[in-house]
């Protein structure tokens, strides 16, 4: 299979390569007004897509970054509906909905990220919407209305963006409002009765104060059923809204922005790949299908937030700017972790989540030297309560409702002062110094309790569920201080080109496991007690970092008709946290009748890997004035190995583990052609991406693991040359791939095929898989005013 894939990306890279030497017009053009990444007129020679990588208007070429930027226009003319499909067209990154979720997302770019969304847990992959930072993955699969850019910046950040960017940052920056009174209504319907409608207003109410808003209702029956309860399974019922207010004096300008979201889905339950290991239920046909019968509290998802951006011009040369942020969301889910009527390892959750960030900056912008210096501040809390009830019958310990409780609740208080400076040694070469200090303190509080008699009454009130058993009773504190460096060097021999070399670092912040079990601490000194400080290193785990080294090639040739990035990457991986739960036996009488988390600083890697991205003009006007056609590609590789992996019993078992959600190979093709009709401009627009195989978890899993796949989309876009209505028909994985995008696996066995599957947490035997997006086809009408 990997040969095979091998082939495809040589293909991918050979096709792009005759794009580049082909005739002059060979390249997507950023002053079309169909181009692919920007909708600004460009004079020749000159890439006018701006970006903020680096906290400043750069252009995209100037950026010694690897950063693939989307208009939000290009996005809507595609048909991408959500943060997770702008995946399809960025190498080496992964965005999907976490695992039972509609709104919860998992991200990794370049091997790194973070799936388990419990309190404790930080992301590798940093969300920031208009400059303020989402420090909890829930609600945070964004849907794409009234969106400027999306900006990704690929390997570590931690200088310019702080913690928890170890392995990029994802960028959402909201549109401005414009300078004259508009309104626009864009209406969707399409297969599994998806309905849509975004309505977007804004006026100015003097010449520098201006206000907007936009609401959005999005609804989509579900790709299946389950069968147990008639619900609609994969559905989606989503209520949102977005206000703005700007003030702008000239020097002064100001930005409130806040943003809401409800979200009433019905629980995504996964789909069993075994029978039931007790019951002996089948597996379903519909991989969208369920059995789930956990109902004791419904799907619910809340979340809103609001952010404050000054920026103030001092004087010619210095910009002070001020980002000021707070977002606070609450969730209910049912996981049904074996996805039966059977109560067994059913899991009722609660997530709260809230935090307050403020960000100053002070800009510089001389005539060899620029940069900026700051200072940033977050305090969060993010509480986390689940129920996980093993055992209704009695059949494990002998007495029924078994039932292991979880109570987290973390503060986070962090601070930290940064710099990052360039300076033109001549017109050619320029180097660039940055680094950035963090104090990261966090305060863990976990209490494990165990009850019998069912869930208890945090879930279903006057429960007669009776807790027996204390496991974790833990808090502690601890503060992660961290120095993030980086330094680059570019050689622009020319405008059009872009010779860079860079060093970066980034770190993950420490912590306390969220379901660790105290009462599990080993005797470390060998003295007979556990000991205080043996818990609270048995609970502790330290920050992970990353160490890029990046060499890269940016260039606009041919009268910026073709564009194209290089980058190639070196990364070394320490202190790499491996979170993870497992059965366990209490009583030591052989049988599994809890569980407990296990996470530790077991890991060293190297990931190395490279980039191409580029877009091409192939011609334009051949089918008349205003006809144009452009190809864009992708293709990203990456070794990522394990160079140690200290497993729960202390053996190094790094050739047995391989990194999760992470393939060897991804890439894209994708062609825009514009062809003149009736007053406007129809747009073909096609898409093939391609992922290698990959592992959902560090231990290889045949059953949950994806083969390599391709999905291809498709658009037809009418737009009318004065912008004032588009409509268009839109396709989404054309062949109908089924693939898995996340599962849980608590069983053993099951392979050489024949061989028992033995459960190792509860009594069915938890193998389940959930799926991406079936074939979808969806219409769209959109009226500007």
């Amino acid at each position: 299979m990997k040969r095979i894939f091998a082939s495809r990306a040589l293909w991918l890279a050979g096709f792009a390569g005759v794009a580049c030497a082909a005739v002059p017009a060979t390249a997507q053009n950023a002053d079309e007004p169909n181009a692919e990444a920007n909708t600004e007129v460009a004079e020749p020679n000159e890439n006018r897509i701006i970006v903020t990588a680096r906290r400043r208007e750069e252009t995209l070429l100037e950026v010694p970054v690897a950063v693939t930027s989307f208009s939000g226009e290009d996005l809507l003319q595609q048909g991408v509906q959500d943060l997770t499909q702008v995946g399809q067209q960025v190498p080496n990154i992964t965005l999907e909905v976490s695992r039972g979720t509609n709104t919860t997302l998992t991200a990794f770019i370049r091997g790194v990220g973070q799936q388990d969304p419990v309190a404790g847990f930080e992301a590798g992959v940093g969300l920031y919407i208009d400059d303020v930072y989402l420090n909890r993955p829930q609600a945070a699969v964004l849907d794409i209305y009234n969106v400027e850019r999306i900006e990704v910046l690929r390997g570590p950040q931690g200088t310019l963006y702080g913690r928890n960017t170890i392995g990029g940052a994802i960028k959402y920056v909201t549109a401005e409002l414009p300078e004259e009174t508009s309104f626009s209504a864009r209406g969707t319907y399409g297969s599994y009765d998806q309905a849509d409608l975004i309505l977007t207003a804004s006026t100015p109410i003097t010449d520098s104060l201006k206000i907007g808003a936009s609401g959005a209702r999005l609804s989509r029956g579900g790709f299946g059923e389950n069968i147990n309860t008639g619900e609609e399974n994969y559905n989606k019922d989503v209520w949102a809204a977005r206000g703005t207010i700007e003030f702008d004096s000239g020097p002064v300008f100001a930005r409130l922005s806040g943003d809401y979201i409800k979200d009433n889905s019905n629980a995504r339950q996964g789909h069993r790949l075994i029978p039931g290991q007790l019951s002996g239920a089948p597996v379903l046909d519909n991989v969208f299908d369920t059995r789930a019968g956990l109902d004791v509290v419904d799907q619910e998802v809340e979340a809103y937030g609001g952010a404050l951006n000054i920026a103030i011009e001092l004087n010619d040369t210095l910009t002070l700017k001020s980002i000021t942020g707070y977002r606070e969301d609450s969730s209910t889910t049912p996981i049904d972790f074996d996805s039966l009527p059977e109560a067994d390892v059913d899991v009722p959750a609660i997530y709260e989540n809230d935090q307050f960030s403020q960000e100053l900056q002070l800009l510089y912008e001389g005539d060899r030297l620029s940069g900026v210096f700051g200072f940033y501040y977050l305090n969060a809390n993010a509480f986390t309560a689940f129920d996980v009830l093993l055992d209704t019958t009695g059949q494990l310990i002998g007495l029924p409702g078994l039932n292991a409780q979880t109570l987290g609740d973390v503060d986070t208080e962090t601070w930290s002062v940064f710099g990052d400076f360039t300076y033109d040694i001549t017109d050619t070469i320029s180097v660039s110094l940055g680094g950035r200090y963090t104090n990261d303190k966090r305060t863990s509080r976990v209490l494990r309790t165990t009850f019998i008699g069912g869930f208890s009454d945090l879930f279903v009130p006057d429960s007669p569920a009776i807790p027996i058993a204390v496991t974790s009773d833990f808090e502690g504190s601890d503060t992660f201080e961290d120095f993030n460096p980086r330094a680059s060097i570019s050689w622009q021999p020319t405008p059009d080109h872009n010779v860079y070399f860079s060093y970066a670092q980034g770190f993950k912040g420490g912590g306390f496991d969220p379901r660790g079990q105290t009462t599990s601490t080993p005797d470390f000194d060998g003295n007979g007690t556990v000991s205080d400080d043996e818990i609270f290193e048995f609970m502790r785990f330290e920050p992970e970092t990353v160490d890029s080294f990046e060499i890269g090639y940016k260039a606009s040739l041919l009268d910026n008709r073709l564009n194209i990035a290089i980058a190639a990457f070196l990364g070394q991986y320490t202190n790499v946290q491996i979170p993870g739960s497992v059965g366990f036996d209490s009583d030591g009488d052989g049988v599994i009748d809890g569980f407990e988390g296990i996470t530790s600083n077991a890991a060293d890697a190297d990931i190395n890997g490279f980039e191409f991205e580029g877009n091409a003009l192939v011609g334009k006007d051949f089918l008349g004035q205003g006809s144009v056609f452009s190809v864009n590609w992708s293709l990203g590789y990456i070794d990522a190995q394990f160079n140690e992996f200290i497993d729960a019993f202390g053996e190094d078992v790094a050739d047995e583990r391989t990194f999760q959600n992470t393939p060897e190979f991804t890439g894209h093709m994708g062609f825009n052609l514009g062809v003149p009709a009736a007053e406007g401009i129809i747009d073909f627009i096609g898409l093939v991406s391609f992922r290698s195989e990959a592992s959902q978890f560090e231990q290889p899993n045949e059953f949950l693991d994806q083969e390599a796949f391709e999905l291809v989309d498709f658009s037809i876009v009418y737009t009318r040359d004065d912008g004032r209505f588009s409509l268009g028909g839109h396709v989404k994985n054309l062949f109908d791939k089924e693939y898995i995008v996340a599962g849980y696996n608590f069983v053993a066995g099951g392979t050489p095929p024949g061989t028992p599957f033995i459960p190792t947490l509860g009594l069915e035997g938890t193998l389940t898989g959930f799926y991406g997006d079936p074939r979808r086809f969806f219409v769209t009408a959109q009226v500007n005013y």
